[in-house]
């Protein structure tokens, strides 16, 4: 009796720990990746893939590499630790109908070992861009986005007739990105933004752009520009101030 006691014991707790990492891993992607494919994971395809029915989930190293170090329009979290990636790769793994399986911390720690280490994260209010670098970013802004995103980047567009857009500026800004890095940011504007010709400008002009509506929302400048450097922006985080 006491055995199949233990043995129950056992099993209810493994069942709890499965449904915690679960929990844990959906609340990581709703976090970080649902932005660009979707809290259904049916993506955006081909700009963002869809992850259900994706055959290429069965590749755990791939799936831990894209998450650690990004791959096309995909941003890098270099600072999610390895259970985090177990737990958010576990649930990709296991919705919307994959069997590809859960995997464990362990199993995701060796994977790691082989690629850059992580980074702590700084906040966007530490003076991460120039004065210089928004003014560029002005510059840029007001032909390719202000028509759309109004001069102010608070969604209005100049001409009334245009459906408003996302606010690209403070407060409602700042409530849509906040926790998410500037990498994510950056990824996913020069893959969508202009809606008309998304990706036509250069990697500098788009992080420019970034600056200018950090700018906008009154956060202070430094003394280093912003790369255009998914890596390097993985590490700053978009918070309120």
């Amino acid at each position: 009796m006491r055995t199949h006691a233990l043995h129950a014991l056992g099993l209810a707790f493994a069942l709890a720990s499965a449904a915690n990492a679960q929990d844990a891993g959906e609340a990581i992607f709703l976090e970080n990746c649902a932005i660009c494919h979707q809290d259904n994971g049916v993506g955006d395809p081909p700009t963002f893939p869809a992850l259900a029915g994706n055959a290429n989930l069965g590749d755990l190293g791939l799936v831990v590499t894209n998450v650690h170090q990004g791959q096309g329009n995909m941003p890098p979290f270099p600072d999610l630790a390895a259970d985090e990636v177990a737990a958010v790769a576990s649930y990709v793994r296991t919705s919307w109908g994959n069997a590809f399986g859960a995997v464990s911390q362990d199993e995701v720690a060796a994977l790691l070992e082989g690629l850059e280490a992580g980074v702590e994260r700084v906040s966007v209010w530490s003076g991460v861009y120039t004065e210089a670098q928004a003014a560029r970013g002005l510059a840029v802004y007001t032909g390719a986005c202000g028509l759309c995103h109004g001069r102010r980047l608070n969604g209005a567009p100049d001409d009334n007739d245009m459906k408003s857009t996302p606010p690209l500026a403070r407060s409602p800004f700042l409530r849509e990105w906040d926790g998410k890095s500037l990498a994510t940011l950056f990824e996913y504007t020069r893959a969508t933004m202009p809606q008309n010709n998304p990706g036509y400008m250069d990697d500098q002009t788009y992080i420019d752009i970034i600056a200018h509506m950090l700018s906008m929302s009154n956060m202070p400048a430094g003394e280093q520009e912003l790369p255009p450097d998914p890596l390097a922006l993985a590490k700053i985080v978009i918070t309120p101030e």
